[in-house]
């Protein structure tokens, strides 16, 4: 009875502090609308810089407090929500997910960065572990009172705040009607800023409190993860109610607590690992465990996002460069670049498998890596042929790994179909915990039951997995290894592009669009959904064992719920609706900001004197991702679509697209011949990429400015009060099959109107009549035609001092 009572106070002090972290999740959700998935990271944060305060600088702890969470974390909270998350109005669930996992990540690279992760460290219970106090026959020390205090304190008041006070009430109208709380006198923006100072300050007293309890020195990653088990409580009061969020985070630390104490650990060698995961599978249990939501239908505020459909001939010929382009590059580049690429390529066929879960049907997977973790251990154990040095992977094994995926995604998707949105993202955030927590970490060999045979899941803690051979073609070889999953790469591609152009992905984009709209019209959202579950889980499966084989030695390190949302962050952030969004994305995730690290490394190791201006750069490259993360505010539809759009000006400039790529092929023969280096090489080539562009847009505006003679006022085909070059570059755009007034209203000139301001600013005339007859390409009237074949043109200088219309050419 006494172990029961000891454990049982241990629980409600853990789910006390749960509760404290969860409401302030509860907090910046209720008002703001944004589920804050860096609510961790906060936590973390903020127990560092009270370490630091108070043993690194030996200051009291009062002060430290203070410091921490009078200061710190609120203005923390207040610096996100102005510069971020009030930029997120108008953005899809999946940006403001992706948003807030780039925190979380930032974060991670962050406390690296500053705390050697090297250095121990960690701090003491508030008044020592010595000063304790009997309740029951069980002791319980200060700190733990203090926590389960607090607790209580917190629960009661944020009650009364959110219902008997008007700065409460504000908070929680919020997030339903902005401009309603402003009519009738309430300060959204200044109330949403509040709440997240309150909710920063919260996750800042949760990490200050859990640290000392749960023992161990301070680590980012651990931490970060204790305090997302916080989720599970948040979501059980439906991220609404602060009194069921305390429930469920006391619920949870007794759980916790009575698994520890009442589980035979020496028998059950999977206990430790299972107390591990008992968040996250409560937090399933609850998802599941809430009522279904209504079909939604069309948003009422239309999203910023907007994905082209490329046409089949476009992405059959991309594909071909594609492999063309990566079969040059292996020929210049050394044997531990190209095995550090193929990496890179299977990181990009995970990445592929969210394209038409996310970016065609809306649905959302945060743990893709996860998926490649199931592909890799059934490739692994099931798909290997040969001994010693002749083993290798066989394709059945990659197409056995691509069916148990498929069959495990059914099995996540089942459950699920029924979520949407932020649950559904939840949801598979917690698969992705359990998978690397539970399952990934089952390296101790234990019999089965039945059969009565020894297995390990991750024998020793790694996997040797060997390369693949499919027939005579062994990928032994890095150089046939990059050009198998390259062209493997390209011909999901196309087949991605050929799914969202039928009718099945039409029907997807109708089920992201509204799936009220697309049940009415006779479609089955949850087929819809199980399919394409089922397709994203066995690409995902055959990346993560190619990816694993490419590696050769697999730790459980390789598929950390932090790999997939690092992944699932750049994917996003690169276009997650494009194929070249998931190579951008892949490639970025899977090696391109960890050479950027080693770059920097090498040229401080080589320059001693820059070594601290390149380890400075080194450091902030780790931050690098998770700051493009959180830009992709500014641009939730992904710097692939800006490349598009910049790019298609050599559409009106072949001759420029021809001079780039015959200084590109200069510049391959230089590294070719080693006439310069590699890095040299790619250096230039991302200038001539950059640069190549806007000297192409230069030249066409010269070239528009000369078609018409520069005057003081407008030609009559343009009207009065339009630019001069309106008309030649709208006259090209008809040629051309462009958007009419694409160039014109980009070309705005001082003291004019520009074409989409004609009627609006100035009158709207029969001469502007003319301008866009023409533009679209129109028949000009009878009438019209004869008076400018009859105009006769004065000179030029005559043009220059008359201030009468001059007729256009």
């Amino acid at each position: 009875m006494e172990q029961f009572l000891q454990y049982t106070i241990l629980g409600l002090v853990l789910g006390g502090i749960y509760g404290i972290a969860a409401s302030g999740l509860v907090l910046t959700c209720t008002t703001s609308g944004i589920f804050n998935f860096g609510h961790g990271s906060i936590a973390m944060l903020s127990a560092f810089v009270y370490w630091q305060v108070r043993f690194g600088w030996h200051c009291p702890a009062p002060l430290a407090l203070v410091a921490v969470l009078g200061v710190f974390a609120p203005a923390l909270g207040v610096l996100l929500h102005l510069s971020i998350m009030r930029g997120l109005r108008d953005t899809t669930e999946i940006t403001r997910i992706t948003v807030t996992v780039a925190l979380t990540v930032g974060s991670l690279a962050l406390a690296n960065w500053i705390w050697d992760p090297t250095v121990p460290r960690r701090f003491d219970y508030f008044f020592g572990g010595t000063h304790q106090v009997r309740i029951a026959g069980s002791r319980i020390t200060y700190h733990e009172l203090i926590a389960l205090a607090t607790a209580v304190v917190i629960a009661v008041g944020l009650r009364f705040f959110f219902y008997r006070t008007r700065t409460g009430v504000g908070m929680r109208a919020v997030v339903d009607d902005p401009p309603l709380l402003r009519l009738s006198g309430g300060r959204p923006e200044r109330l949403a800023t509040l709440s997240w100072a309150l909710g920063a300050m919260l996750a800042a007293l949760a990490g200050i409190l859990i640290t000392p309890i749960l023992g161990g020195s301070l680590d980012p990653n651990a931490l970060t993860l204790l305090v997302i088990d916080a989720f599970a409580a948040a979501v059980f009061g439906r991220l609404r109610s602060v009194p069921l969020t305390f429930l469920g985070a006391v619920v949870l630390g007794l759980a916790n607590n009575y698994v520890l104490a009442y589980f035979p650990s020496e028998r059950w060698t999977w206990t430790s690992d299972f107390r591990i995961s008992l968040p996250m599978i409560m937090l399933f249990v609850v998802l599941l465990w809430l009522p279904q939501d209504r079909l939604r239908g069309a948003t009422i505020t239309r999203a910023r996002e907007r994905f082209r459909v490329p046409a089949m001939r476009s992405a059959v010929a991309w594909a071909v460069v594609l492999v063309v382009v990566m079969f040059l590059l292996k020929e210049i580049m050394a044997p531990t670049v190209v095995n550090t690429m193929v990496t890179g390529m299977t990181f990009a066929i995970i990445a592929l498998s969210l394209v038409p879960l996310t970016g065609y049907a809306g649905e959302i997977n945060l743990a893709p890596v996860s998926f490649g973790a199931i592909g890799t251990i059934i490739a692994y154990h099931y798909g290997i042929t040969g001994h010693g040095v002749d083993t290798r992977m066989t394709i059945w094994g990659l197409l056995l790994a691509a069916a148990v995926c498929a069959v495990v995604g059914a099995l996540v998707a089942l459950p699920a179909l029924r979520l949407r949105g932020l649950y559904l993202a939840l949801a598979t955030m917690a698969f992705g915990v359990f998978v690397s927590t539970m399952v990934v970490a089952d390296t101790v060999p234990r019999v089965l039951p039945l059969v009565h045979t020894k297995f390990s899941i991750f024998p020793n803690g790694t996997l040797n997995v060997p390369r693949p051979r499919f027939g005579p073609v062994d990928l032994a070889n890095g150089g046939q290894f990059l050009m198998v999953v390259t062209v493997l790469f390209a011909v999901l591609g196309v087949l991605m592009v050929a799914l969202r152009r039928s009718g099945y992905g039409q029907r997807l984009v109708a089920l992201k669009d509204s799936p009220a709209a697309c049940a009415t019209l006779g479609q089955n959202p949850v087929r819809l959904k199980l399919s394409v579950f089922m397709l994203s889980a066995a690409i995902a499966g055959v990346g993560g064992a190619l990816m694993s084989a490419a590696v050769v030695s697999v730790s459980p390190d390789r598929f950390t719920i932090f790999v997939s949302l690092g992944l699932v962050m750049t994917v996003v952030v690169a276009g997650i609706g494009y194929v070249s969004g998931a190579l951008a994305g892949g490639l970025l995730a899977g090696v391109g900001f960890v050479a950027l690290q080693d770059v920097f490394a090498k040229v401080g190791t080589d320059h001693a004197t820059l070594h601290g201006i390149f380890s400075f750069l080194g450091h902030f490259s780790t931050v690098l991702p998770a700051l493009i993360g959180v830009s992709l505010s500014r641009n939730p539809t992904g710097f692939v679509h800006d490349l598009i759009e910049r790019y298609a000006v050599f559409r009106r400039a072949r001759v420029m697209l021809g001079a780039g790529l015959a200084v590109e092929a200069g510049l391959y023969l230089l590294a070719y011949t080693d006439t310069i280096s590699n890095w040299w090489f790619v250096a230039l080539t991302a200038v001539l990429g950059a640069a190549l562009p806007r000297i192409t847009s230069a030249v066409l505006d010269r070239l528009a400015a000369r078609a018409v003679p520069a005057v003081s006022g407008a030609s009559p085909a343009a009207g009065p009060g339009v630019s001069p070059t309106a008309w030649p570059v709208a006259s090209q755009a008809s040629r051309t099959g462009a958007s009419p007034a694409g160039r014109a209203v980009a070309l705005p000139v001082a003291g004019q109107v520009r074409l989409e301001l004609v009627g609006v600013d100035v009158p709207f005339t029969p001469a502007h009549r003319a301008l866009l007859d023409r533009a679209l390409g129109l028949p000009e009237p009878p009438a019209v035609t004869a008076s400018r074949a009859t105009t006769a043109r004065p000179p030029a200088d005559a043009r220059v001092r008359s201030a009468a219309p001059v007729p256009v050419p």
